[in-house]
């Protein structure tokens, strides 16, 4: 089922043309960028942990 998902094609210009107003246009916006930031923050705190973790033990 999560391979379906990343395969799936979202075309956002094409939902912002149909939207029914701005309110939406920021919904996708918000929506399209949430993926990325997570990742990045999820990424940092495994570096912090990390980091923390060789510091202690040296």
């Amino acid at each position: 089922m999560l391979l379906t998902a990343l395969i799936q094609d979202i075309n956002i210009e094409e939902k912002i043309k149909t939207a029914p107003d701005s309110n939406y246009e920021i919904g996708v916006f918000i929506g399209s960028m949430l993926p990325f930031v997570v990742l990045v923050a999820l990424a940092y705190l495994l570096y912090r942990y990390n980091k923390k973790r060789l510091n202690k033990d040296s």
